[in-house]
């Protein structure tokens, strides 16, 4: 039984007798002497995909639902839905972008070291590598002479988000991308 401050996105908890995963998390630490630290976790309901935002102190407990999880890769898109292919027995998990809307902007072609959390054999939740390899393709151009600590600029990614990128980086270079902040880590 994981306690709030413990949580982290992609989780699957019970609330109310009902499945809902975790997918974003605010922790606020009052400024009073002796008041505990408040997380505002938003829920997404794993069925009905209602979402639900709960306030909750660091040690209050929460049931963790009992979820499958395995190693799949990025397979294609078809529409609006996003196919997974499992790495061990070649079964496929097709899951609606919406679903994964935050995950979207780090998934690229043939990306793997994905892991599904699947609940009564139906993908819900995707967990993302630490970092990830994506291709620039839009940024103004290269200076010479700029240090990794100068200034940075903002570039556009194969996957459409955009980072901010130091000044040296320059269109059509592979970047390391953190996926828990969304940063730029180094040339991959």
């Amino acid at each position: 039984m994981p306690k709030a401050s413990e949580l982290k996105r992609g989780m699957v908890v019970e609330l109310v007798n009902e499945p809902y995963v975790v997918k974003d998390i605010e922790i606020r630490n009052p400024s009073s002497r002796g008041a505990a630290t408040l997380y505002k976790v938003r829920f997404n309901h794993l069925k009905n995909k209602q979402k639900r935002d709960e306030s909750l102190k660091g040690e209050d407990f929460l049931k963790e639902v009992d979820c499958e999880r395995k190693l799949i890769q990025f397979s294609y898109q078809d529409g609006d839905s996003f196919v997974f292919m499992d790495n061990e027995t070649f079964e496929q998990y097709a899951v609606n972008g919406e679903d994964i809307k935050d995950e979207l902007g780090y998934i690229s072609d043939g990306l793997d070291n994905l892991v599904a959390v699947l609940l009564e054999q139906q993908l819900i939740a995707i967990e993302l590598p630490a970092s990830v390899n994506l291709t620039i393709i839009e940024t103004s151009p290269g200076i010479k002479g700029a240090t990794a600590a100068a200034r940075t600029k903002p570039a556009t990614l194969s996957t459409g988000i955009e980072v901010q990128v130091p000044e040296y980086i320059e269109n059509g270079e592979i970047i390391k991308v953190n996926t828990t902040t969304g940063k730029f880590m180094s040339r991959a």
